[in-house]
């Protein structure tokens, strides 16, 4: 529909009707034959409210939404479709690694692959938008939401958004716009604004403080990448900023975020965050909050009453412009008009496609390789990999024939679907013994409301016969390997945790079979960092497999018999423990830095901790060794304002005896500036593939442009000065070359 008919659609609108645009409503409403009543109906919702209602969140299935569809405009007076969104994180039914772990891969085409086959399956299923990426820095272990993040850096995070992104829409036109009329392709919407990531003591929907500068170098970057990259919805964050709820705060939204960062898209509140803003203290009632938001270009109220029962008094009392209604319903017009729904309101709903895409052979491939590469070695004794001949392994552990290994947003992913670490030893002719040695939590101590789902030790008898199994098996073989770690449910959203540790029952099991074999594997489950100093300290190898989706089994079985050398290095930290978190590797210089060794007292540190994490970012090892040369500058000058730039190589020699991929970074530190600035920043990665004995050289280009920051005037901008560059394969990296900017 041209630009033109869009207006000639909006003035023939009644009031009333475009407000109701720019309500969401649960998919639960619409489902039915008669209007939902009763519980479900919670917030309130009229029949005329439902039936106007411009967008539906979580309902999936090509035929029940083109069912939907069809009746729903069969009532709408201007046939204006609706728009069907749901939460499509790692994988709509082929359930990918979670985002923390596609962020350790180093390789944001995995993810882009991730999100094409997740968009294709979902398309066909009747959905047009996601709520994805989420692009929130995270620094925190205790947020339980980190397992949806790509990690604890600006640019490595800014590269997986505009992947991602890219992977659910596809590329950018020569005119910058977005195809999403392409057959299998979504809209995303990149989320939470804004800095999300940052709420106080680690727990979710607690207040961030942060200063402009951190907002604006740290925690914008990732955001700006998913727009530039054309993410077509954004979502406001739950927390305050500032002081103000980001669904109210009319600078972030509408200064910031639409006159700076030239977002053009539509905005959607997160869940009931409209109304929200009583509980903040900054709206005495519903009305006040509608106006707020909608004066801070909020276009959808996401499950709330407050903008289709108070917006349209608001207008004809002349507190709000009705201008104000219009450029939003306008935006979510030219939303549905992107899609092409006004000539085909059904998109790509295909029940036959549906049946023939989903889990297909091609997908679950991909998956299946997508978990390996995202698997992180953090500690091998010349244990791994195991040999598929002639060496006895038990396989021990609540995860080892668990299915909850897809991840906690991983909300149409099927259990019966996934692969077990034993179903994948059966697959492959593996007559391993099997034992579980313990539930997975002591108690469901916060996560009652999950019932039988949480697997946790109710029974004294039980356990210790559970323990007793293991034991057997781990002293009748050559190597155990341990499958340890968190429940799916114990990451995600609402689940933040002030103790990161492995559940005592899991450390007993731990100790009982150390204590009759040494030669134990540790494969880590988690969707955070966990606190894992014994574990690293006493068992041989560590292989961290987060939660890996739905064919993570057959990965984990690849990477342990090593058909699959690991590559992945850590997108966040893992702490020495939880005292330190926020614990990460780009932190501001201080007055008194402390150095391991160093005997003042009076420097910053911890009197009984270490400062630097367990294990820190950018670290992991491989079943090969490589070994990287000093750096080359090609200069040690470049003018500012000129264009100028320095080169930066290294030649890296696979020095090992199997083939690897090693993930080269390169870091930049600015040794003075008008602000303090951080001790070193990731500013380029490359992964590369070399055989034994291979080498091959990489070339960082370093730009000007790299080496700005936010001033002392609060202006973007580069420094003269010395400028340090670090190249190797971690963020502890101490190989080192100086330029000077003059």
């Amino acid at each position: 529909m041209e630009k033109q008919k869009l207006q000639e659609l909006l003035l023939d609108m009644s009031l009333t009707e475009k407000i109701e645009q720019l309500l969401q409503i649960s998919g639960a409403y619409l489902e039915n034959e008669g209007m939902v009543t009763g519980p479900e109906n919670t917030v309130g919702f009229t029949q005329e409210e439902v039936e106007l209602a411009g967008t539906v969140l979580g309902s999936v299935g090509a035929a029940k939404l083109r069912g939907i569809q069809k009746k729903y405009l069969e009532k709408q007076p201007h046939r204006i479709p609706l728009i069907f969104m749901a939460d499509i994180i790692n994988g709509y039914r082929t359930i990918f690694p979670i985002p923390l772990a596609q962020g350790c891969s180093f390789d944001p085409q995995l993810a882009c692959r991730g999100a094409e086959i997740a968009a294709r399956e979902s398309a066909a299923a009747g959905l047009h938008l996601t709520f994805s990426p989420m692009v929130d820095l995270v620094r925190d272990a205790r947020w339980g939401r980190v397992m949806e993040s790509t990690g604890e850096d600006p640019y490595l995070n800014s590269r997986f958004a505009e992947a991602i992104v890219e992977g659910y829409q596809g590329k950018k036109c020569d005119d910058g716009s977005v195809d999403l009329k392409k057959r299998g392709k979504i809209a995303a919407c990149v989320k939470h604004f804004a800095a999300y990531g940052a709420p106080a003591a680690g727990r979710d929907y607690n207040t961030v403080e942060l200063s402009e500068r951190t907002l604006r170098d740290d925690y914008l970057p990732s955001y700006q990448a998913a727009i530039d990259a054309g993410a077509a919805m954004l979502m406001t964050s739950f927390n305050t900023l500032d002081r103000i709820p980001s669904s109210g705060n009319r600078r972030l939204m509408r200064d910031i975020l639409r006159d700076e960062m030239r977002f053009k898209g539509v905005v959607i509140s997160d869940w009931a965050a409209i109304e929200e803003m009583l509980n903040h203290g900054i709206a005495e009632d519903r009305k006040e909050a509608a106006k707020l938001a909608i004066e801070a270009c909020v276009d959808i109220d996401l499950v709330t009453t407050c903008y289709c029962r108070n917006l349209e008094s608001l207008v004809k009392e002349g507190i709000v412009s009705e201008a104000l209604i219009d450029e939003a319903v306008m935006r979510i017009l030219e939303l549905k008009n992107q899609l092409g729904l006004f000539e085909n309101p059904y998109k790509d709903a295909d029940e036959q496609e549906e049946k023939e895409l989903i889990l297909c052979k091609e997908h679950r491939l991909e998956a299946r390789k997508a978990a390996a590469d995202t698997f992180v070695l953090l500690k091998n004794e010349n244990i791994l990999p195991l040999k598929k001949d002639g060496q006895k392994v038990a396989f021990i552990g609540p995860h080892v024939e668990s299915r909850k290994i897809i991840g906690a947003w991983s909300l149409f992913g099927k259990e019966e679907e996934t692969v077990s670490i034993a179903d994948a030893l059966k697959a492959r002719g593996i007559a391993a013994a099997v034992a579980k040695g313990s539930a997975v939590l002591d108690d469901n101590r916060g996560l009652e409301m999950f019932g039988d789902y949480v697997d946790y030790q109710k029974d004294a008898a039980a356990a210790a016969e559970l323990l007793e199994e293991a034991v057997t098996a781990a002293k009748e073989a050559d190597a155990v390997v341990l499958a340890l770690g968190e429940h799916r449910v114990q990451s995600g959203e609402a689940a933040s945790r002030a103790d990161i540790g492995i559940p005592e029952c899991q450390m007993e099991l731990f100790d009982a079979v150390l204590a009759v074999n040494p030669n134990v594997i540790v494969a880590l489950f988690s969707g955070r960092p966990l606190d894992i100093r014994k574990i690293s300290a006493k068992a041989r190898a560590v292989l961290a497999v987060w939660q890996p989706g739905t064919e993570g089994g057959n990965a984990i079985a690849d990477v342990l018999y090593g058909d699959v050398n690991p590559s992945a290095k850590l997108a966040m930290s893992f702490p020495w423990s939880v005292g330190q978190v926020p614990v990460y590797y780009n932190e501001m210089h201080t007055g008194r830095p402390y150095k391991e060794g160093m005997k003042d007292k009076y420097l910053s540190k911890y009197l009984d901790i270490p400062n630097r994490p367990l294990y820190p970012f950018g670290y992991g090892l491989s079943y090969t060794t490589f070994e990287i040369s000093p750096v080359r500058l090609s200069c040690n000058t470049i003018v500012r304002g000129q264009g100028e730039s320095v080169s930066a190589g290294v030649t890296v020699k696979n020095t090992g005896t199997a083939a690897g991929k090693e993930v080269v970074q390169l870091y930049i530190r600015d040794h003075a500036a008008s602000v303090a600035r951080p001790v070193r920043e990731l500013k380029g990665f490359e992964k590369i593939a070399l055989a034994p004995g291979e080498e091959k050289e990489v070339i960082f280009t370093i730009t000007e442009d790299m080496l700005s920051f936010t001033n002392i005037d609060m202006e973007f901008t580069s420094e003269v000065g010395a400028y340090s560059v670090y190249v190797g394969n971690s963020s502890e990296t101490e190989n080192e070359g100086v330029f000077t900017l003059i």
